[in-house]
């Protein structure tokens, strides 16, 4: 029986390695310049890209979080984006296993409409959308957009969820109607916590990705500068700082964007990785 052939493999893996360094140093890079970018003074800050702050200046922060509203921008962030995610994951996963584990006539179209939701680039929608909400009454609240937040986000978690409620097992289902269980209490109690490793990990996407979003909430919540979220105050600090020349300010607002996601990941780091690679083995 012929070997194969090792040489290849190992010249396939160390061009892999190359690849993962270099594509770890295009993200770690600029991070690592941003946060030290916002200890510079504005002198520093078009000298050696990788030179360190000659002092460590904390003002810049300060005027970011006092000046700039970055405080309040964070809060209305974490409140839009907690509701947002705690929604999605609810009606997420209870679609989802609706459609993996029963068949009724019209499911797969139900499937499928989630599906091509994924397809569907938000930026078309976002004309419609501003006249239905306003049409709703939700124009500048923070309500309106945790519920587009939710539609945004469904295709994705029912997509992933499906798939990952169609890999447990039956007969656990079964066994919980038969000790009198009812639909409701067998969704929550057995297979609730037994997709408890693909929900984090869709939970953790949903999270990262309300956090960053920008379109929606420019157009749903544009006229009232105090239900801004994190995303309009950046651009907001960025178009002052364009006549003001305040780039520390920017980029100290830009760490404190950064760092709580980056906080968030390193946490459930583990959790994101087991939840994802349990959905694909089995």
């Amino acid at each position: 029986m012929r070997e194969p052939a090792r040489p290849r493999s190992g010249v396939l893996n160390g061009l892999s390695h190359v690849a993962l360094a270099v594509w770890a140093l295009l993200i770690i890079l600029p991070l690592v310049w941003t946060f030290l970018a916002s200890f510079k003074n504005n002198t520093e800050m078009f000298g050696d890209p990788l030179q360190l702050p000659g002092e460590l200046r904390l003002d810049a922060w300060g005027r970011a979080w006092d000046k700039a509203h970055i405080g309040r921008y964070m809060f209305n962030t974490v409140i839009v984006v907690f509701f947002g995610t705690a929604g999605t994951m609810l009606f997420g996963a209870m679609a989802a296993y609706v459609l993996a584990r029963f068949s009724f006539a019209g499911s797969k179209i139900i499937y499928y409409y989630f599906v091509a939701g994924l397809a569907f680039p938000v930026f078309l929608a976002l004309g419609p959308l501003f006249f239905v909400v306003r049409q709703l009454g939700l124009l500048n609240s923070h309500v309106g957009l945790v519920l587009v937040y939710i539609a945004y986000s469904l295709p994705f978690t029912v997509f992933f969820l499906a798939a990952f409620f169609r890999t447990l097992p039956e007969a656990v289902a079964e066994a919980a109607m038969i000790d009198g269980a009812s639909h409701t209490r067998t969704f929550f109690q057995v297979m609730v916590p037994m997709a408890r490793p693909g929900l984090i990990s869709i939970a953790i996407f949903n999270v990262l990705g309300q956090w960053n979003q920008y379109l929606l909430p420019l157009v749903l919540v544009a006229g009232d500068p105090d239900k801004w979220v994190l995303t309009q105050g950046i651009a907001s600090i960025s178009t002052l700082a364009g006549y003001e020349a305040d780039w520390p300010a920017l980029f100290a607002a830009l760490s404190l964007t950064i760092l709580p996601v980056m906080v968030v990941y390193v946490i459930f780091q583990r959790q994101i990785q087991s939840g994802l690679g349990a959905g694909a083995l089995k």
